[in-house]
């Protein structure tokens, strides 16, 4: 959910500069920075933002810069006037350019004159809030597409790995009964049934079939959801606490060497996964 845009125009003099970006969030987090003249279209930017972000944290900075000279000062002569008789009054010994100074400070003296924000105006900087966040989702579909990549070869690589286990399946239960039978001979009178029934127990606490099963199935389904499936960040991110609960149970079941590596390995990926995974709307 990574992202930047930035749209610019120029409308009667003003130019209106838009910068959008945004960072990894699981909601719709907006911080806006609007100069005083547009603050009245403030709601209206943040609709446009909502509706089409949609998902994290976003920063929107609207920049104003006056292109033309132009004059919004305006003295007011009557009120200085004013000030300056009553200021006379108080204290007549003064002379005038000292009245004139402190009349001026005085409030509404001078002030600005503001023009009214036209729809002309707003129609302008609707358009360039609109290309911003063109260019923002730009952004994120280049962004999107090398995380597509990437995610997908974790996905190929774990299932690579859960592939490379069954060599070592018939090995850890042969190991595993011969260390068994070598330890059994150094007693005398043991009831050969009751061995193979244990044997039997623990070979079943340490099949690993159903595990495999349903991370493959995992793994297809996490795949077929990043291909087709919009805005399924959220859903990836449950599949893929579902994908480590299987990696897990296979590390506990493993009682092999090589099968634990292997699943030390896939959870590197899952890792990598999880975490590129936020990126995802």
């Amino acid at each position: 959910m990574t992202g930047f845009g930035r749209a610019e125009d120029v409308f009667e003099g003003k130019k209106i500069t838009i910068d959008i970006k945004s960072l990894n969030s699981k909601s719709f987090d907006l911080n806006i920075k609007i100069p005083l003249r547009y603050k009245e279209k403030e709601f209206e930017i943040r609709k446009i933002l909502n509706d089409r972000i949609i998902r994290g944290k976003v920063d929107c900075y609207v920049n104003i810069e006056n292109l033309e000279e132009s004059n919004d000062v305006k003295i007011n002569k009557n009120l200085i006037e004013s000030y300056i008789n009553e200021l006379k009054n108080i204290a007549s010994d003064g002379p005038d350019f000292e009245y004139l100074k402190m009349a001026v400070r005085l409030p509404d003296a001078i002030s600005s004159r503001p023009d009214e924000l036209t729809e002309g105006e707003w129609e302008s900087l609707a358009k360039i809030v609109n290309n911003a966040v063109d260019r923002f989702e730009e952004f994120r579909r280049t962004e999107g597409s090398i995380l597509h990549e990437e995610l997908n070869r974790n996905i190929q690589n774990i299932d690579k790995y859960l592939g490379e286990v069954i060599p070592f399946e018939e090995e850890r239960i042969v190991s595993v009964k011969e260390r068994y039978q070598k330890s059994l001979k150094e007693f005398e009178n043991v009831d050969e049934t009751r061995f193979y029934q244990e044997m039997a127990y623990f070979t079943e606490k340490l099949d690993i079939s159903e595990e495999k099963v349903r991370l493959t199935q995992h793994l297809k389904y996490y795949k077929e959801v990043m291909d087709n499936e919009s805005f399924n960040g959220k859903k990836l991110g449950f599949i893929s606490q579902e994908i480590g609960r299987e990696i897990n149970t296979l590390g506990s079941k493993a009682n092999h060497a090589e099968i634990q590596k292997l699943v030390v390995m896939m959870k590197d990926d899952l890792e990598k996964i999880k975490e590129q995974t936020l990126n995802v709307l």
